[in-house]
């Protein structure tokens, strides 16, 4: 699995892609160069990492059960072999940030708020944080468990939440415009403010659609301006 590496210093952002797409994506569609004065500034180095949607939720031609296990065994990909990686790479234990536009930020989501431990927080962009919208109708307790809204909604009084209650830079946006759910963003806000999770929810106008220039414009907005 490659990861590409941009920048010397910083927090560690890491990059999850949107459906189908590579570790390049971001660079392909010049997100990259969107936010490079922070990363040669020194206030963030990013990692990109691959996806394996096109072999788990997209395919058409795997068993659902065998998509959610494919599910499960990227998460561990990312909590045991690219977090160890970043850290290796930084030469200490920086804070890391997920990030990810469209489904790339329900993984950037669900990565973090399954493992507090290990991630710092999250920026998710355009996002729906219903696992079952990508399911087809399939549901299992794997699927549950990598449902943000799902497992949130029921996470008990415990070691989890008091993570997450602490102070934590996540960031919900969403835009209004062609094809964005910011109805998806608001109703897992409200799951949030429910369990008293600190986030910051930006709904952004009827002009932001679900696409690149959206994204080239909140993620340095956000990594500006919140960091």
């Amino acid at each position: 699995m490659e990861i590409a590496v941009y920048g010397h210093y910083g927090f560690a952002l890491l990059l999850l892609p949107t459906a189908a797409a590579d570790y390049l994506e971001y660079e392909r569609f010049h997100l990259i160069s969107a936010i490079q004065p922070l990363i040669d500034s020194g206030k963030v180095k990013v990692f990109s990492i691959n996806s394996i949607n096109s072999e788990s939720w997209l395919s058409r031609n795997m068993h659902p059960r065998d998509k959610s296990i494919r599910h499960v065994m990227f998460n561990e990909y990312v909590y045991q072999e690219v977090i160890p990686f970043i850290h290796n790479h930084c030469k200490s234990e920086v804070p890391i940030i997920t990030s990810g536009a469209s489904f790339g930020a329900l993984h950037s989501a669900n990565l973090f708020f399954k493992r507090p431990d290990l991630i710092t927080g999250t920026i998710a962009m355009s996002g729906v944080y219903d696992l079952g919208q990508y399911t087809d109708g399939y549901w299992d307790e794997d699927c549950y468990f990598n449902s943000p809204e799902a497992y949130l909604s029921n996470m008990q009084e415990g070691y989890l939440l008091d993570k997450l209650r602490g102070n934590r830079p996540i960031h919900i946006l969403s835009g209004q415009g062609d094809y964005e759910a910011p109805n998806a963003s608001r109703r897992f806000s409200y799951i949030l403010n429910a369990k008293g999770i600190s986030h910051d929810l930006d709904v952004w106008g009827y002009d932001m659609p679900h696409d690149w220039d959206t994204w080239r414009k909140m993620l340095p907005y956000v990594l500006g301006a919140k960091f």
